[in-house]
């Protein structure tokens, strides 16, 4: 089976990224041919490792336009070195703006997301945020499958956004979420116009990391962004730090907050028990030396990183943020689930797990088994029964509405010409 999985930008070092490169791997693994095709690609390699069956195709290649890698010379190298300076510059027409990651994208870049998603005339495509996924709805051939995946959840999206979904998913084949709970609130959005269902994320391969949970440190993991709420975590820290002065808190990741998250640091005087340790390509490693996995995200999809931890062996305390913790965690067995922005009672469970090993071995085995319901080649399987019935269902429809589909799709290129005239 032909699959070919759409994202915004391959390389970077998220959750997404992350998900992909095993699920494409495993896919591959089972016979599939599978490409992961990156809107953006702005660093040489992948952050995480994909099995070589799988071809990365990235877009629009500003790696290696920057680097002066991109074949040169001639008519078309011209032509296209000239639109790219026309187009580069002008924001994105056909990316939703309530959509954040589309301020990366350019008209540039919607021509080429646009050119790509004509291209494909068979197999399977699956849009991994929003804004794919509406392309994909607006342009994308009726005889291809058409799958949006939601790596967030509906709630965290802003009304223009959620009034675009509900208007434009009803062309997919299917709306894949992350929990049970998400489907819910998709399907009653939708009102049964399309098929609904979660797919959870599946855990990679750990390497056989096992937490020993002898040493005196709390990890935890993320884009340094203020969705994750590391902000929100080291006040709570500072309380803990004083009470058990030996213990300490390595926080690994790296964005746009980091120079804030620096700042609060010295200000509640931890640069003694809390560090800011960066990215690492070690991380389950470094989970395997820690103890104990805390996160304070004001919102998540179904975080991978709390699974990870989980199957590397760490009991785990999330704030019961929407959505996930609570559809991962059974609290008080493998780990703790405390009210969203409730400091003490973060506080409080920190405290218990730091001063009882016994609590955190019995809650790391339970995690342990836990973590083993998200393998990824369990839920490769999933995926490709998904796939299946819904390859069977479309030859049985034969593709009849193609031509609406195709028309709307050359209104759209119309439409970019258009507006870029008009700049």
């Amino acid at each position: 089976m032909k699959i070919r999985l759409l994202i915004a930008n391959a390389y970077v070092g998220g959750g997404t990224a992350r998900t992909i490169s095993s699920t494409a791997s495993a896919l591959a693994q089972r016979g599939h041919d599978v490409e992961v095709v990156s809107v953006l690609r702005r660093r040489e390699k992948l952050t995480f490792p994909m099995d070589p069956r799988v071809r990365v195709i990235p877009l629009v290649d500003e790696w290696s336009h920057k680097q002066g890698l991109e074949p040169s010379g001639g008519f078309k190298g011209e032509l296209r070195d000239r639109w790219r300076e026309v187009a580069a510059p002008r924001r994105s027409i056909i990316g939703h703006r309530r959509d954040g990651r589309t301020e990366e994208w350019s008209v540039y870049t919607d021509l080429e997301l646009l050119r790509f998603v004509l291209s494909v005339r068979d197999g399977v495509l699956v849009g991994t945020r929003p804004a794919i996924n509406l392309v994909i709805a607006k342009f994308a051939r009726p005889g291809v499958v058409r799958v949006a995946q939601d790596h967030m959840n509906l709630g965290s999206y802003r009304p223009p956004l959620r009034r675009s979904i509900a208007r434009w998913y009803p062309r997919l084949d299917a709306v894949v979420t992350l929990t049970e709970r998400d489907a819910h609130e998709y399907d009653a959005l939708l009102k049964g116009s399309t098929r609904v269902l979660a797919i959870p994320n599946g855990v990679p391969d750990l390497g056989g990391h096992r937490a020993t949970l002898d040493s005196k440190v709390v990890i935890t993991a993320g884009r340094l962004a203020k969705q994750k709420g590391y902000d929100r975590l080291l006040p709570v820290w500072a309380r803990v730090a004083a009470q058990r002065p030996d213990w300490r808190l390595e926080i690994y990741g790296a964005g746009p907050v980091e120079d804030a998250l620096k700042e609060q640091l010295e200000a509640l005087n931890l640069q003694g028990s809390a560090k800011l340790k960066g990215r690492t390509s070690e991380l389950f490693e470094r989970m395997a030396e820690s103890s104990l996995y805390v996160m304070t995200s004001r919102k998540e999809g179904l975080p991978m990183v709390l699974l990870e931890a989980m199957g590397v062996g760490l009991p785990v305390i999330s704030y019961d943020c929407p959505t996930g913790p609570r559809d991962i965690i059974t609290d008080g067995v493998d780990g703790y689930v405390v009210p969203n922005g409730d400091k003490k009672a973060l506080e409080a469970r920190m405290l218990e797990l730091m001063d009882d090993k016994d609590k955190r071995v019995r809650m790391a085995e339970a995690a342990r088994q836990k973590a083993e319901n998200f393998e990824v080649a369990k839920l490769a399987e999933r995926w490709e029964g998904l796939f299946r019935e819904l390859s069977d269902a479309k030859r049985l429809n034969n593709g009849s509405a193609s031509r609406p589909r195709l028309e709307q799709a050359r209104k759209g290129a119309a439409l970019l010409r258009q507006k870029l005239g008009q700049r």
